[in-house]
Parts: C-alpha cells; sequence; structure tokens
C-alpha cells in the first residue's frame, strides 16, 4: 500500500486524490483563498544561503550549516499548523522519504508557529523524520531573510534547495493556496546533482 502511494505522488498525483489529510477535519482551520504571494525574495539561485539555528519540534537545535559538505537541504517554508494545503504538503514528504533519502537530501520544515502549535499539529499528522522548526521568536526572522515572511505575519509557500557548500540552486515561491508538487522537486534536485556530477 505504502508503495502505491509513494508511486502515486511521483506521478505527479495530489496528495488529496492519493490520501487524505492525516489531520482532523475539525481541527483544521481554513482561512479562505488568500493573494498567491505578498512578499518579495531577499535571495536568488547562487546566493550563499542565510545560515539560522531554529529550535526544532523535538527539542534540538538545527542549524542550515550542519549539513553542508554532507547533504542538500530542502527548506520548506509552510504559512500556518493546522490549515488545509500545509496539512497535506509535510506528509507527502514523508511519502517521498526514500527518494529524497535517495538524492542525499534532507527537508527542513519551516514555519513562524510556536513550539506547542507545531507540536499538537504534527502529533496529529504522525511521526516526520524530517526536522519541524519554529520560526516564531524573534518573529519570522528566517523568514525575513530569506524574502518570504508575508504582511500578515506567515510565511508564504515557499521551496529552497541549498547544496552541499551552502548555496542556494533553486528558490521558488508557490501559490499559497497550492501545494508544491514532490515529483517536480524530485526532478530540481536530479537536475541539480546532474550538474554537480558533470
Amino acid at each position: 500500500m505504502r508503495a502505491f502511494f509513494v508511486m502515486a505522488c511521483l506521478l505527479g498525483l495530489g496528495i488529496a486524490q492519493a490520501l487524505a489529510s492525516p489531520v482532523d477535519p475539525e481541527r483544521i482551520y481554513n482561512p479562505s483563498k488568500l493573494p498567491p504571494r505578498a512578499s518579495e525574495l531577499q535571495v536568488k539561485k547562487g546566493d550563499p544561503a542565510p545560515d539560522f539555528t531554529l529550535p526544532s519540534v523535538e527539542g534540538a537545535k538545527i542549524t542550515l550549516s550542519n549539513y553542508r559538505g554532507s547533504q542538500y537541504v530542502v527548506l520548506s517554508f509552510v504559512p500556518a499548523a493546522f490549515t488545509p494545503v500545509c496539512s497535506d504538503q509535510w506528509p507527502s514528504y514523508n511519502l517521498g522519504r526514500d527518494e529524497l533519502i535517495k538524492r542525499e537530501t534532507v527537508v527542513l520544515g519551516i514555519t513562524v508557529d510556536n513550539i506547542p502549535a507545531l507540536h499538537a499539529w504534527t502529533k496529529d499528522m504522525g511521526t516526520f523524520w524530517f526536522p519541524v522548526l519554529s520560526d516564531f521568536f524573534p518573529h519570522g526572522l528566517v523568514a525575513q531573510q530569506y524574502g518570504v515572511l508575508r504582511p500578515e505575519g506567515v510565511t508564504e509557500r515557499a521551496v529552497f534547495i541549498i547544496d552541499k557548500n551552502g548555496v542556494i540552486r533553486h528558490a521558488e515561491v508557490h501559490d499559497i493556496n497550492e501545494r508544491p508538487r514532490l515529483k517536480k522537486l524530485l526532478d530540481k534536485l536530479d537536475e541539480i546533482r546532474d550538474e554537480d556530477a558533470g
């Protein structure tokens, strides 16, 4: 059954088509349709990734530069806990775990929610293989460094790929109302790794 879900994601199907959100619908807040984008990136492809240290739900402090030299990093900024699209997006990374690990890649999930809220939300969604980080205090500081903090205080739905040298190789802000496709992320990782191998 798990193989079916992974295959569905790899074929580009939405997770809503392959698997219902694991969070109880009664606990989901629906913010209605939001403006697709409301910030301006402060970084671009080819820039050194701004370093940071953030607390994780598991209690550890995670520092971006600690992955340098060993893994590619996907920074996945999502707007808010207990919202519909976010509650679908991160479980898709669980489904794609083996494919991401095969590509020497770790995901760092980041929101501006505080640790207690993230703890409750991630418990509802199940165990994640990747760190879930809180950019709560100072509020949205990392999101501001990357240019993905919206005026209303939540982040854009943004994905950055950082290579083993700590350089941003891909920066994309998605429509906040839509979940980025896992297959597109895997394809972009393949493209970057091919460039590095060449």
